[in-house]
């Protein structure tokens, strides 16, 4: 196998398997990946309508094979691969979506075109960028790869013209059941120019611009698009068709020279079969050699008869496409080894294929269980946010739930006497209503209750946030749908009982204030000053009456009272806002980091011992299965095609 058709058949391949991957150029396939057909060096062949594209390709075959008739015929990128055999060996054809059968009849060839055409595009006569791929083997063809695109038209125009003209409905109708036959869309015209603009605006692609001669080349679409995407004109080879359909005494030599529209490439002219030799299928190779004869014995086209023709257009291209290729190779290798790094990467993350031994399960629950707690662990101690919230519990809602406790209504001066009097009952208190302090105290002390309570709540809910977030960033449990919706079930109830623990303890902190009363603080208060004695009149000293006995059952009375029960208040409402968050950290945080998948582990061990499958847990995502799959087989495709590149000796 010569250098040449290494080059060109390794490009080949390597197509045909970005095809089979949904990779095919035309600004298709997974975004997520490098698409490595846009990096190959393709042939892309544009021409408006009726300029004789099919039978240039026919030509450069030898063989008629391509489907016709009028409007857009061409309505998917067919991409032809021309594989050069030994002489007298027989011709076939093969398509990637039939690999294992060989067409020798090529009228078979171009019904199956058509029909696998209307297979994806249906019979509405729309365009598909999903390739057709065609490999034709024969001796009479060179090594060489083309893809066949929509040809451009020009319709959109004419709609333009009348639709200024705001032609009556009837007549847009008509219009419309001319140009777009069997439902085909309106938009039909910027579909194709669309399609055919995501191929030859890649650096790596190389336009074939097919105009005919007997139109103005300012006019022709495929220059005109060709000028817009390669203003150089380095990636584009002009060729002349219809060159024996021109007016008599008018010839191209202007456009074949470079005089009328210059190129990087010299343009080549084509002769066309007469639509006569179409019809009754004249042979490709006699129609070769009139073709050869034309230009041989052409008074205008004499002198430039070596470089004309569809035998020379095939050389031309297939040795500028192996340079091209050889160019290229280093780009190439440099995108495979990239993209190799990326899937493999992506591999790793997703993880590999579940075992089905019942000991393999296991280890890999566990190991997904130990990968959840660690993210677990990072939201609570600071490695990823959201801990912090639980702070903000402590710090700012149970402070402010504190101050809107109702002491003031609680210990109004209606209130006090109202409790204190209850407490006294018939018998008023003589010194202090110690009963009435203690009503007055536990009465407040229950407001604590709920402030407790809901401190646990607010715990219990942050911690149920966390354990959502960190299954949902456990990159190893995202395999797994079943497995996340039993772990998170048994964290959560875990957390449940963790709230239940934690509710018990605050709430005994609340009645442990309210069952013993610090005395101590009751000792401090200031105590009542005797006032001294008043000497009568017969200088006999009397004791005064006491202000407390003046003032027992007076506003003064009951608002010390309150006050001293305020203060009172106040030292346990500052003692619980210390004590509540160390129970709600030692009853929920503290358990949650130590025993959150405990419940998890015994019932994975009821699984085990009631002879349950443990891959019941491990029934992946069947798009993450499809994923894992296509990266394989595209890393499988890379891999193969860096050795296969690597084993040609002109790399080194």
């Amino acid at each position: 196998m010569t250098t040449m058709e290494s080059l060109v058949g390794l490009v080949n391949r390597i197509q045909r398997a970005c095809t089979v991957l949904g990779d095919y150029g035309g600004g298709t396939g997974d975004n997520a990946f490098n698409s490595l057909w846009e990096a190959l060096p393709t042939v892309a062949v544009v021409g408006g309508q009726s300029s004789g594209k099919s039978s240039v390709l026919e030509s450069i075959v030898g063989r008629d094979f391509l489907p016709r008739g009028s409007g857009i015929v061409t309505r998917r990128p067919l991409v032809l691969q021309l594989h050069k055999t030994e002489e007298g060996t027989e011709e076939y054809a093969e398509f990637l979506h039939l690999p294992k059968r060989q067409f020798t009849d090529f009228a078979l060839v171009r019904k199956e075109i058509q029909d696998e055409t209307d297979r994806i595009t249906g019979k509405s006569k729309q365009i598909s960028p999903v390739p057709i791929h065609l490999s034709i083997f024969s001796p009479n063809v060179v090594n060489l790869t083309l893809v066949d695109l929509p040809g451009l038209t020009k319709v959109a125009v004419g709609m333009n013209f009348f639709t200024s003209f705001y032609l009556m409905d009837f007549m847009k109708v008509i219009y419309t059941i001319f140009y777009f036959p069997e439902g085909q869309p309106e938009t039909i015209v910027e579909d194709i120019e669309s399609m055919v603009r995501t191929y030859v605006d890649k650096p790596n692609c190389i336009i074939l611009a097919i105009s005919p001669a007997n139109q103005d080349i300012a006019t022709s679409d495929a220059i005109k698009l060709a000028k817009e995407v390669d203003p150089t004109g380095e990636r584009t080879f002009g060729v002349l068709t219809k060159l024996d359909l021109m007016d008599k005494g008018t010839n191209a030599l202007d456009v074949l020279e470079g005089r009328s529209y210059r190129l990087q490439h010299p343009w080549v002219g084509i002769v066309n079969r007469s639509q006569a030799d179409i019809n009754r299928n004249a042979d490709m190779m006699l129609a070769r050699r009139k073709e050869r004869d034309y230009f041989d014995t052409s008074p205008d086209y004499g002198h430039l008869a070596s470089k004309m023709g569809s035998e020379y257009l095939a050389k031309l291209l297939s040795k500028h496409l192996e340079s091209v290729i050889r160019s290229r190779i280093p780009s190439i290798l440099t995108l495979i080894n990239k993209s190799i790094d990326e899937l493999e990467r992506e591999l790793d993350k997703m993880g590999r294929p579940v075992a089905v031994d019942a000991g393999a399960q296991l280890y890999t629950i566990l190991e997904m269980c130990r990968a959840f707690d660690k993210v677990f662990k990072e939201h609570l101690d600071g490695g990823r946010p959201g801990g912090d919230r639980i702070y903000g519990v402590f710090d700012n809602q149970l402070p402010a739930a504190l101050k809107k406790l109702p002491f003031d209504r609680h210990l109004s001066l209606q209130s006090v006497k109202r409790i204190v009097s209850e407490a006294d009952g018939y018998q008023p208190h003589l010194i202090a209503p110690e009963q009435g302090y203690r009503r007055l105290i536990e009465g407040a002390l229950g407001y604590f209750r709920g402030p407790a309570e809901a401190s646990v709540d607010a715990v219990h809910f942050v911690l149920k946030e966390l354990v959502r977030k960190s299954i949902a960033e456990t990159q190893e449990l995202k395999r797994f749908p079943s497995l996340q919706v039993e772990l998170a079930a048994a964290a959560n109830s875990s957390l449940e009982k963790f709230r239940e623990e934690s509710k018990k303890s605050v709430i005994r902190l609340v009645e442990m204030e309210s069952a013993y009363l610090t005395a101590e603080f009751f000792r401090k208060l200031p105590q009542e000053m005797e006032r001294p004695a008043i000497t009568n009149s017969k200088n006999q000293t009397a004791a005064s009456p006491s202000p407390a006995t003046q003032d027992q059952y007076g506003e003064g009375h009951f608002r010390r009272i309150a006050s001293n029960v305020s203060a009172y208040v106040s030292m346990v409402s500052d003692t619980l806002r210390n004590t509540i968050p160390k129970a709600c950290v030692y009853c929920q945080v503290r358990q949650a980091k130590l025993a959150l998948l405990n419940y998890f582990y015994s019932q994975i061990s009821k699984r085990e011992s009631q002879g349950k499958q443990l891959g019941e847990l491990l029934d992946e995502d069947p798009a993450l299965m499809g994923r894992r799959l296509e990266c394989a087989q595209r890393l499988e495709l890379y891999k193969k095609a860096r050795d296969e590149i690597d084993a040609v000796a002109w790399v080194r």
